[in-house]
């Protein structure tokens, strides 16, 4: 369990202070071009869901939600996966972590900072942090694993 204290812990830093950082630097909807064309940082002070979905839905009701997302998470790991090797531990400690940190802004502030801004060729995809990386990549890891032991 050392391992998943471990890594979600330093998703979570490293969140935190990514958002933390940026709010200095940028004022909300200012952006600032990394990549030409492809990947720029924009301040969003986003109050829906992952990926800028369901705006219009309150701060407490997404509060709710996580917290219940994240149990069922835990639930599911535990019955399944527990002892799985390392990534069946890396998948639940990126899914912690990066839920961690939005849940951390929500209660914070009562919306999510994102402000990784990718887009090509006129395609945007919409702004995310590393939280959400963290979750996206812990749910793959997850996928994948449950394919894997059902084959």
């Amino acid at each position: 369990m050392a391992i998943v204290l471990t890594v979600s812990s330093l998703l979570l830093l490293m969140d935190q202070l990514s958002k933390y950082y940026i709010e200095k630097w940028l004022s909300p909807g200012e952006s600032v071009p990394i990549i030409k064309n492809l990947f720029q940082l924009t301040l969003i002070h986003n109050s829906g869901g992952a990926f800028g979905l369901f705006r219009r839905s309150g701060s407490f009701l997404f509060i709710i939600v996580s917290v219940l997302v994240l149990t069922l998470i835990l639930l599911f790991w535990k019955k399944f996966l527990l002892g799985e090797g390392l990534g069946g531990k890396l998948s639940l400690s990126l899914i912690i972590g990066g839920a961690s940190g939005n849940l951390v802004d929500r209660l914070r502030f009562g919306h999510v900072i994102d402000f990784l801004d990718f887009s090509l060729r006129g395609h945007h995809w919409p702004a995310f942090n590393f939280s959400d990386m963290g979750i996206s990549i812990g749910v793959i890891i997850l996928c994948y694993k449950m394919l894997k032991k059902t084959s």
